[in-house]
């Protein structure tokens, strides 16, 4: 997992504690590729259900709610997206590995 850790400065504490669950959950799983693809497919999920679900239902209905909603989407950072990794990028990954096992000879 990167270190780089995007700043959730203003966070309510359920929401920073559950950052720091996930966060702690997939330090846990540190070289595990298969638990760890459980698990974003597990945030994926999750994702997809409040969205379609508890956020869809809670959508402006008004001018000004519409207005406070966009100013916030443009204020900070858009709208939430969980990007898929490519299968072009695993493979260019895993033809790095085979490279360097190349270079390293037999063990």
């Amino acid at each position: 997992m990167s270190n780089s850790v995007p700043p959730y400065d203003n966070l309510p504490a359920d929401l920073s504690q559950l950052a720091q669950t996930v966060r702690s959950t997939a330090q846990t799983r540190t070289g595990d590729c298969l638990s760890l693809l459980e698990l974003l497919r597990l945030l994926d999920q999750l994702h997809y259900e409040i969205r379609d679900t508890l956020f869809r239902d809670a959508l402006p209905d008004n001018r000004q709610r519409l207005y406070r909603l966009l100013k916030d989407i443009e204020q900070e950072g858009g709208w939430p997206y969980i990007k898929r990794m490519k299968l072009i990028q695993l493979i260019e990954h895993l033809d790095e590995n085979s490279d360097d096992e190349s270079a390293e000879g037999p063990g």
